[in-house]
């Protein structure tokens, strides 16, 4: 049994006629009857009472058009389907990134995606920097944004997108004497005690407000460390000492601490997206498409 032998039939079926069904086929009215013949042949029932007028479905022939018609939607849904994965439209995708990442540009690129194609599905793995280039390769995810690092950038089975880079800012609580600072030297932290993020989580933002201390000759005085910006920032609110974050962490909007720009250039390392080099999915390079065109511009949370 073929295919066709279920349209033929479904034509007749509709019809009630073959030699009207042969001219919605555009085939001969000798060669449809034929068909039909064979597949009642097959399978072994009248599908068609044609002593009557006009003609008439038998009951075993009623069966089978539902079944037929099942099919065949089935079918064109395949078709359609895997159509629409061919074309990245439809499918998953499993995005790595950091708790700071979700503070940034990372919402906006998923936000637009998301409108742009409504069914693919993103699925969301919120990762330590120190992990996620290994979960990429180990292919927990399909896409992973990071702050660039010597790991990242010499890997050959990977590609590497920069992105953007952010200025760093003091967080203070809003009653703390410098607080109503238009901006703060690394010289007037000397004394303050920080709450430092763990270098494992962003990566070397540690490091970096190290190396900011160090260029003015002094040393952060670290009084607590936190897994999570949310965490550095509730500390901060709590009086448990001050911070240095990068400036989306304000997009937190959190209550009881207030930013101040720093008067020496600072930025964080580079904001990366990476994928596997050897992959060729569409969906994902649809969405490398929208990352290019978003990051582009300033983000919008």
């Amino acid at each position: 049994m073929e295919l066709r032998h279920l349209r033929y039939f479904i034509a007749v079926a509709d019809e009630l006629s073959f030699s009207r069904a042969a001219e919605k086929l555009h085939i001969a009215q000798p060669p449809l009857s034929q068909q039909i013949q064979a597949l009642e042949t097959e399978l072994g029932v009248r599908l068609f009472d044609r002593q009557s007028r006009p003609l008439r479905i038998t009951q075993a022939g009623q069966v089978f058009l539902s079944e037929a018609r099942v099919t065949l939607e089935k079918l064109e849904q395949a078709v359609t389907t895997t159509q629409l994965v061919h074309q990245g439209k439809l499918g998953y995708l499993t995005v790595g990134f950091t708790s700071s990442m979700a503070n940034g540009i990372l919402p906006t690129i998923m936000r637009t995606f998301q409108q742009e194609y409504p069914n693919v599905k993103l699925i969301l793995r919120e990762k330590n920097c120190n992990v996620q280039i290994q979960g990429l390769r180990d292919r927990d995810t399909d896409i992973v944004f990071v702050y660039q690092d010597y790991q990242s950038v010499q890997a050959n089975d990977l590609e590497v997108m920069p992105l953007s880079q952010e200025s760093l800012v003091v967080v203070l609580p809003v009653k703390h004497q410098l607080a109503n600072k238009s901006e703060l030297s690394i010289v007037d932290l000397a004394n303050e005690e920080f709450v430092m993020p763990l270098s494992h989580v962003t990566f070397s933002l540690a490091e970096q407000i190290e190396y900011l201390f160090a260029q003015a000759e002094l040393k952060p005085k670290i009084s607590q460390q936190a897994l999570f910006m949310v965490t550095i920032l509730g500390l901060v609110a709590g009086g448990m000492g001050i911070s240095i974050l990068p400036a989306s962490v304000q997009n937190l909007q959190r209550q009881g601490v207030v930013y101040c720009p720093i008067r020496e250039k600072t930025t964080t390392n580079q904001l990366i997206a990476a994928w596997r080099r050897a992959d060729q999915s569409p969906i994902l390079r649809q969405f490398l498409d929208i990352t290019r065109a978003v990051s582009e511009l300033p983000s919008s949370i």
